[in-house]
C-alpha cells in the first residue's frame, strides 16, 4: 500500500493534536466568533493569567524596592510553589503550575549563580530565540507552522496547501507570531546587555500575557475568515 510522504504517523499525530488543543491556539477555534471569555480560556483562564503575571509582577516590585537579589528571585519560586499546593488542594491539572515552577527555579538558579538580576531572565530570553528560530524555519520549508497547528486542529491535515486563501492567511499568522518573538527580543536582548533588570522585568510583563493574548485574538479572526466560509477539501485550488 502506498504511503503518503507529507502525512506524519498517525500515533505522533493524535499525540500533536490534543497536545495542541490543549495549547492556546487550540483554544482559537476555527470558524467560531471570538469572545472575551473564549479569549480568557485560551490564556489559561482567570487562574492562568495569575500564575502568569504574578510571579514577574512580584520580581518587579520587589527588586525595584530593595535591589535586593535574593528575595526578588526567591518571591516568584515562593508563589509558584503556592500555585502548584493551591491546584494540588482543589485537584486540578498541576501539569501548567509545575512547568511554570521549573522555568521560574532555573531562572532564579541563574541570577543567584551569577550574583546578577538580569540573569533571571535568560530562560526567557533563550524560548524567545527557539520559538523565532522555529518560526521562520517553518516558514523556510514552506510548511508554516500555525498552518501545521491549524491543520492537525481542523483535521484538514495538509489540505490548506492547496487552498490559495488559507494558505496566505496561514503564513501570514506564522509571519506575525514570528514578529512578536523578535519584537520581545529586540526589547528585552538591548535592556539584558545593558543589565537594566527593572525595565526588563516591566518589558517582560507588558509584551508577554498581554502580547500574546491579542495575537491570539489577531490569529483567530483572520484564521476564521477563511475557515468560515471556505470548504475543507481544498476545492479552491492554489495557482
Amino acid at each position: 500500500m502506498a504511503v503518503d510522504d507529507e502525512s506524519p504517523p498517525t500515533g505522533f499525530r493524535d499525540a500533536f493534536a490534543d497536545a495542541m488543543r490543549k495549547s492556546g491556539l487550540g483554544q482559537v477555534a476555527p470558524g467560531e466568533v471570538p469572545t472575551a471569555g473564549s479569549l480568557l480560556r485560551a490564556v489559561g483562564g482567570l487562574r492562568g493569567l495569575v500564575e502568569s503575571i504574578l510571579p514577574g509582577l512580584g520580581f518587579l516590585i520587589i527588586y525595584t524596592l530593595t535591589k535586593s537579589l535574593i528575595f526578588s528571585v526567591l518571591a516568584p519560586v515562593t508563589l509558584a510553589v503556592v500555585f502548584v499546593f493551591v491546584r494540588l488542594a482543589t485537584k486540578s491539572p498541576v501539569t501548567q503550575a509545575l512547568a511554570g515552577i521549573a522555568g521560574i527555579v532555573l531562572s532564579a538558579l541563574l541570577a543567584l549563580i551569577t550574583g546578577r538580576a538580569e540573569a533571571n531572565f535568560i530562560p526567557g530570553i533563550v524560548i524567545n530565540v527557539v520559538s523565532l528560530t522555529v518560526l521562520l524555519v517553518s516558514i523556510l520549508i514552506r510548511l508554516p507552522l500555525i498552518g501545521v497547528i491549524f491543520g492537525f486542529l481542523t483535521n484538514d491535515s495538509f489540505g490548506w496547501r492547496k487552498a490559495k486563501a488559507k494558505r496566505r492567511v496561514l503564513y501570514l499568522t506564522t509571519w506575525l507570531w514570528a514578529a512578536l518573538f523578535a519584537l520581545r527580543l529586540a526589547v528585552e536582548v538591548p535592556l539584558y546587555l545593558a543589565q537594566n533588570a527593572e525595565l526588563l522585568a516591566g518589558a517582560k510583563l507588558i509584551l508577554g500575557v498581554p502580547l500574546y493574548a491579542g495575537m491570539l485574538w489577531v490569529t483567530w479572526l483572520l484564521v476564521r475568515a477563511v475557515y468560515g466560509r471556505l470548504p475543507d477539501d481544498g476545492s479552491e485550488t492554489a495557482r
